[in-house]
């Protein structure tokens, strides 16, 4: 297993531009084992890497039989990490998920409390059909992906490093489901959707998962090579071009401060300052895993729609209209880029 090596100085340029290349070899190898699995999903596999390079959540947004849980299972064993898959329903209580205290007997039989882990202690939690837990679920699963740890009778338990929650939701069955509150969707860094793979990936997929059992891919990385991978992604440099575009594409899908008075009144409201961080995090997550050491418009032009699309919401008018969101993103992006 190749493992990257925290650099003497974290400001040496020179030990950040070896590890650049070493991890850039290493990231390689890790979206070709991921695509031999997941087939026909390039762009959602480097979609799904940015967003653990840069230490965020993703929501996977697809149609039963898309391989939602296969591409997640498969990118936890390929970066080496612990993995736990949590079916939401409706009757899922934040104790399932977190964990419970427990009456237990200590080494002198005395009756005392211990705290018994729940699913969420791992390092890349599955949260398959989040909209479907109610609200109370869903608060407890926030303060996780928020504050890395969860509180309970009064004593803060951390978690795994890294940590990352993969959500899946079904676009399709909304009866019985609970939309996602605007604070949680702010924390996840991507909404990935997933499409249908083209005819040949299909056909591909057809013979290989049909036949004999496939091989496991291999396992390229691990816990401390990922987390320093992402600590080296918060050290490459960006430019004040691509720094002054994300302030001005983000500031202009805001009603109060829109690009133009059309954009203000299409606008219920916009992305605030932590769409503008996962931006910046984002865009030098992927100029790495493309052999780049610093973000440029390309970047910004690939993860606009991602990043913010779910971060922001139609007035009534602009959705009377038939406008969309992602054409508003792309009006603004034309200005820029």
């Amino acid at each position: 297993m190749s493992q990257i090596e925290f650099p003497s100085s974290p400001s040496d340029p020179s030990a950040d531009l070896a590890l650049a290349e070493t991890a850039t070899s290493l990231l390689d190898a890790v979206r070709e084992a991921i695509g031999q699995v997941v087939l026909g999903q390039r762009e959602v596999i480097d979609r799904l890497l940015v967003t653990i390079l840069s230490g965020g959540h993703a929501l996977l947004i697809g149609a039963p039989g898309l391989g939602k849980t296969l591409l997640v299972s498969t990118t936890a064993r390929v970066l080496g990490l612990d993995t736990r898959r949590v079916q939401f329903t409706p009757d899922l209580m934040p104790s399932d998920i977190t964990g419970s205290d427990i009456l237990d007997e200590d080494e002198n039989g005395r009756r005392v409390f211990r705290f018994l882990k729940g699913p969420i202690f791992t390092q890349l939690l599955l949260a398959d059909e989040i909209n479907r837990a109610s609200p109370r679920t869903q608060s407890a699963l926030l303060q996780a992906m928020q504050e890395y740890e969860v509180a309970q009778a009064g004593t803060n338990h951390p978690l795994p490093r890294p940590f990352h929650v993969l959500a899946t939701q079904n676009p399709i069955e909304q009866e019985g489901t609970y939309p996602l509150p605007e604070a949680q969707l702010d924390r996840f860094m991507l909404r990935i959707p997933l499409g249908f793979p083209e005819r040949e990936a299909e056909r591909e997929m057809l013979l290989q998962t049909t036949g004999a059992p496939a091989a496991h891919p291999p396992v390229l990385l691990d816990a401390g090579t990922l987390i320093a991978a992402q600590a080296l992604i918060r050290r490459l440099p960006v430019g004040e071009r691509v720094l002054d575009a994300i302030l001005t594409l983000v500031r202009g899908l805001r009603p109060e401060t829109a690009a133009t008075p059309d954009l203000a009144a299409s606008l219920l409201y916009g992305p605030g300052p932590r769409a503008a961080q996962a931006l910046m995090l984002t865009c030098r997550a992927r100029a790495l895993l493309e052999g780049r050491l610093t973000p440029s418009l390309d970047d910004l032009a690939a993860l606009a729609e991602p990043v913010l699309a779910h971060r922001m919401a139609l007035s009534f008018p602009a959705r009377a209209e038939g406008r969309r969101i992602d054409d508003l993103i792309a009006q603004v992006l034309r200005t820029i880029v």
